[in-house]
């Protein structure tokens, strides 16, 4: 029910003693046998309310944009916009509910971006896409860093105000979209490399996460969910670009291919148990999936592929949730000492009363 941004929002309030509010993280990690860094908590749902809301919110988002967009796409857009931040300011401001203030966001970030590019395109004809127009050499790319330039704008308005979480993540990505746009109109070769790129950004993105990870190593406050957030969306962009060279889904999968991106997927595991943070895994898993499945295809379990790759990384993943402590324990033991002093910590040190 309660988060560890509420228990330092509550001690800063002084509704709860510091010494408080550790001795009760102290409780739940002894009851759970784990200690509560490595929870990884991040508040999504305060209460089925939250999913009544959410419902609301989209029956009331998808009539403004359909009666805007019958006058003109702008307007729809436009509609969607100032009513997600009207939203936000009770249901985020006032009643802090999560998982409606991250789709307020979302859909106030969104809209924005998309009301920029029907400004310059009011019926929608430039595509927003990155990819090199056929037979031309040239990338329609210009609308896209306008897309991307406006959405990085509203999270950045919509950080200031709200501070939800997930905003950081969500102009983080409008933002490597921008430069992704500028480099590809600056200079159009870099279209045969995007995928590079892309895995460019994600590294960047994953470094951003981890400033704000280790800015919070007992994951305490507001932080380590931005740093959560931030996780999420640089996972995809630095697994996707790296199984697609690998030719995961080129159909034909050889053992030695198959070999190559499980030593990957162990690869992820041992850094996801250094930072302690599951996305890198949960992100990169379709791929894991995919490719086991297609080697026992390939071999003759035809009819049991989907069953057997469903068994053999299901109970891996179980087995590392269940001794995740010690195996991040087993993990950190020979990383320098440099290291483990920016790495969330291994154990929470114990209250020690005055006497």
């Amino acid at each position: 029910m309660y988060s560890e941004s509420d228990l330092q929002a509550a001690v800063e309030a002084g509704v709860l003693s510091a010494e408080a509010a550790e001795a009760l993280r102290n409780h739940v990690a002894a009851q759970r046998a784990t200690p509560a860094v490595d929870e990884e908590n991040f508040r999504l749902i305060t209460g089925f309310n939250d999913i009544f809301v959410v419902i609301a919110i989209a029956l009331l988002l998808t009539a403004l944009a359909w009666i805007g967009g019958s006058q003109a796409p702008v307007i729809g857009s436009l509609l969607v916009a100032a009513a997600s931040w009207g939203l936000a300011e009770f249901f985020t401001r006032k009643r802090r509910m999560a998982l409606p203030s991250i789709v307020l966001l979302l859909t106030f970030v969104a809209s924005v971006g998309i009301t920029a590019t029907r400004i310059f395109d009011p019926w929608g004809d430039q595509p927003l896409r990155i990819t090199r127009a056929e037979n031309t050499g040239e990338y329609p790319v210009t609308m896209g860093a306008l897309f991307g330039l406006a959405m990085a704008a509203a999270a950045a308005a919509h950080w200031f105000r709200f501070r939800v979480p997930i905003t950081i993540a969500a102009g983080a990505l409008s933002l490597v979209l921008l430069l992704l746009s500028v480099l590809l109109i600056t200079i159009p070769a870099l279209g045969d490399h995007l995928t590079w790129l892309t895995l460019a950004g994600g590294i960047a993105l994953f470094a951003f996460a981890m400033r704000w990870d280790m800015s919070d190593r007992n994951r305490q406050t507001r932080r380590s969910d931005v740093a959560f957030w931030l996780h999420l969306a640089a996972t995809p962009l630095i697994a996707h670009p790296i199984f697609s060279a690998l030719g995961v889904f080129a159909g034909n999968i050889g053992l030695a291919q198959a070999a190559v991106v499980v030593a990957l997927y162990v690869f992820f595991a041992v850094v996801s148990l250094a930072i302690d943070r599951r996305a890198l895994l949960v992100s990169s898993l379709a791929y894991v999936l995919y490719a086991i499945s297609t080697l026992f295809k390939t071999f003759g379990a035809l009819g049991l592929n989907a069953a057997l790759t469903a068994l053999v990384i299901g109970s891996a993943l179980l087995l590392l949730s269940a001794f995740w402590h010690k195996a991040r324990r087993f993990v950190m033991a020979p990383l320098p000492q440099s290291w483990k002093e920016r790495l969330p910590i291994l154990d929470r040190p114990a209250i020690v009363k005055a006497a």
